[in-house]
């Protein structure tokens, strides 16, 4: 069995020494790396050595051909779907995805995968993990909740194009939606007036893409941890949609399988110096069952286009894709002619 690690940040973490599903060990002691899938199943791995290093090397095969759990036109009904529950007032905005599975290739370790990303596709919040039961390969560039003390933000993406020209009134519509839902969110847990927005739609490039990023701020009220912040805020609202508590029950009947890692929480804890970035589980990897999966999505709103939100699936998914075959025309053979199967 290989060894179990974390790499996140240029730190690396070894000496596995504790696991639980229990967040409140996250305001104990040490440092922990954490995962919890969208579905709500977390893991919390405490680690004994952490130290600035490189990312560690691996194999890495490429896989067999990709299948998507949403075909297009499979998908362009679900857009059509949600405009219908949007004009019906159920929602405002819903995110769709599918996911994306292929055989692992033989041999193939995710440390290797996680070090082609750090190489090719560097991202802000891009972590590898290996323990038990669970890898992971991230490049996210998406803040879901960073914690200094009681400080918490939150820097919600809605809106992405190739280029910043390219973005429309509709992804700015989309990321007020969803600056208002972590607002309330938050509002939940924070020390009343605490929470502000220092940033609002700014575009940020990341490699291939330009984003609209905000960004949410509050202070923790006292006595409220990681099991009060987390029951508040997840799974993260720019991932789900809104109000979030429709959008999930309308995704559940259009996904027609598990989001797992994607979309989830994939980051660390500090519980001694009381500080965590955890980031929303995008533009990631994960393994098991002898398959390779990945996930994308598009935020719909009553002025989406079912072809171009699909496209935007594609355009998300190209450039990873692309890393993880290790074939640089596959990323844009994908955005003119499509993913492989259904």
């Amino acid at each position: 069995m290989r060894d179990s690690f974390v790499h996140v940040g240029g730190l690396l973490a070894t000496g596995l020494a504790d696991v639980t599903t229990d967040p409140a060990a996250l305001d104990s002691r040490g440092w922990w790396a954490v995962v919890v899938t969208y579905e709500g199943k977390i893991t919390c791995a405490r680690f004994d050595r952490v130290r600035k290093a490189p990312h560690p090397g691996g194999t890495w095969r490429a896989p067999g051909e990709w299948r998507s759990s949403l075909g297009r036109d499979a998908y362009m009904r679900g857009v059509e779907r949600i405009r219908t529950a949007i004009a019906d007032g159920i929602v405002y905005q819903a995110n769709l995805c599918r996911i994306l599975s292929a055989p692992l290739g033989e041999g193939a370790d995710i440390a290797g995968l996680g070090r082609r990303l750090a190489e090719r596709h560097p991202a802000r919040f891009a972590m590898t993990l290996r323990v038990p039961g669970l890898e992971i390969a991230s490049a996210s560039p998406e803040l879901y909740l960073s914690r200094d003390g009681d400080l918490v933000e939150s820097w919600p993406i809605k809106g992405t194009a190739r280029r910043a020209e390219e973005l429309l009134p509709k992804d700015r519509a989309e990321n007020v939606m969803i600056v208002d839902l972590v607002r309330n969110d938050l509002g939940r847990v924070a020390a009343p007036g605490s929470v502000t927005v220092p940033g609002l739609c700014v575009p940020e490039e990341v490699p291939g893409l330009v984003h609209l990023v905000s960004t949410v701020r509050a202070r923790l009220a006292r006595g409220n941890g990681w099991p009060e912040l987390l029951r508040a805020t997840f799974p993260p609202g720019s991932v789900t949609g809104a109000p979030k508590s429709s959008a999930l029950t309308l995704l559940n009947e259009l996904e027609p399988v598990p989001r797992g890692p994607y979309c989830g929480a994939i980051g660390w804890v500090d519980a001694d110096s009381r500080r965590a970035a955890l980031a929303v589980g995008i533009r990631t990897f994960w393994t098991g069952e002898g398959l390779v999966r990945f996930g994308a999505g598009a935020g719909i709103t009553w002025g989406s286009d079912p072809l171009r939100e699909w496209r935007e699936t594609e355009l998300k998914a190209a450039r990873l894709l692309e890393v993880a075959s290790g074939d640089d025309r596959a990323g844009q053979d994908l955005a003119e002619r499509g993913t492989a199967r259904p």
